[in-house]
């Protein structure tokens, strides 16, 4: 199989996570005959720097002929002026419009070997193993109204919390489906009783439940999710939520795993194909990406953590391909890596072989030859 990848490194370690992912996505293709081809584009504050707008048109014609995205991360305290008229992040909400990447789908899982990596007991993070299913195209960060501006009696700003009857629709239908290829539970998670729009939910929710009687639906309002999602993570298996909601719990959820460094993410423009079955290429591409950030402050140390990339290309793999053994062939060399006791620096404790980002790649990539 050929296939056409569009490679965005972006800012701070985003380049350096993603050119390891191409190196075992490499290792990937000797193995299985699969051939890769690179596209590579700018998009972020590198992106500002050199053409004046964090995602350039070439960037966006160049994604649009490939077959997927594997993205790195933007921004960094360069970029970081409140004042200033766009910002690298401005680049990523525009991705997700132009390409419709409306679920953005994030799995948390806890490796036995790291966990005196989290900051939560053992007892806690046993069993833990969910799914975030994020609404990433609606909701505050594409309402309108959104501005700011000054009157006589100050500053002020505005942001609109809006959703539609189907945008809520296709990603809840995303959640009962992941939930049904797994354990059979979802849990929507809104604020019902205080926002009118977290009412809409909850009622295409329980609806769309319908259709779904053999997945157990639970409704949690978000404050509450987030004290469950520390007290007693392992009772989740997916949970789905709006736009807003899913930034926040997503990331609170990465402690469980010790280190963001760990944790894949897709934003898909179409619902991941069903268990054993491939998925035929068309339309517009899906983006894999790490949930952390740029981290500029250890950017061009070589010691960021590859993992999370890793996992994202083998989620490309799986869900834009169908290429199931492909993908399991890197998760199982990060497992093989990380039982031999080598770690980033992120996740290294007292008696582990701490290594870098480069050998780190290089070692997955040796597991996943044979």
């Amino acid at each position: 199989m050929d296939l056409k990848i569009a490679v965005i490194g972006g800012d701070g370690i985003g380049p350096e996570v993603t050119a390891e992912s191409v190196k075992v996505l490499e290792s990937v293709g000797r193995r299985f005959g699969h051939t890769f081809t690179w596209k590579t584009g700018q998009m972020g504050g590198c992106a500002i720097d050199k053409y004046g707008t964090p995602l350039p048109d070439e960037t966006i014609d160049m994604i649009l002929g490939c077959d997927a995205i594997l993205f790195g991360a933007v921004g960094g305290p360069k970029w970081d002026d409140p004042r200033a008229k766009t910002h690298p992040e401005d680049g990523i909400l525009r991705i997700r419009k132009e390409l419709g990447l409306f679920a953005n789908v994030r799995p948390i899982k806890v490796y036995p070997d790291l966990m005196d990596s989290s900051p939560l007991r053992r007892e806690r993070l046993e069993g833990v193993d969910m799914v975030i299913v994020r609404e990433l195209t609606g909701g505050l960060y594409f309402g309108r109204p959104k501005r700011r501006w000054e009157n006589a009696r100050g500053r002020r700003a505005v942001d609109t919390l809006s959703y539609t009857e189907k945008e809520i629709e296709r990603v809840v239908r995303v959640g009962f489906d992941m939930a049904r290829s797994r354990r059979n539970k979802l849990t929507s998670v809104d604020k019902a009783n205080v926002l009118e729009s977290g009412r809409l939910w909850r009622e295409i929710a329980t609806e769309l439940h319908d259709e779904y009687r053999d997945v157990e639906l639970t409704h949690l309002l978000v404050d509450n999710a987030a004290m469950q999602l520390i007290t007693n993570p392992a009772q989740f298996d997916v949970i789905v939520t709006e736009n807003t909601f899913g930034d926040i719990l997503s990331d609170e959820a990465s402690v469980l795993a010790g280190s963001m460094g760990m944790l894949p993410s897709a934003s898909l423009t179409s619902p991941p194909p069903k268990k054993g079955t491939r998925r035929r290429r068309s339309g517009k591409p899906s983006l894999y990406e790490p949930i952390h950030g740029s981290a500029p402050d250890i950017a061009g140390q070589g010691v960021a953590n590859p993992v999370a990339s890793l996992l994202s290309s083998a989620m490309m793999l799986r869900w834009s391909f169908g290429l199931h053994k492909e993908a399991d062939a890197i998760e199982k060399g990060v497992d093989a890596v990380m039982s031999e006791g080598f770690r980033t620096r992120d996740i290294a404790g007292e008696g582990d072989k701490c290594i870098g980002t480069v050998q780190f790649g290089d070692m997955v990539a040796g597991a996943v030859a044979g």
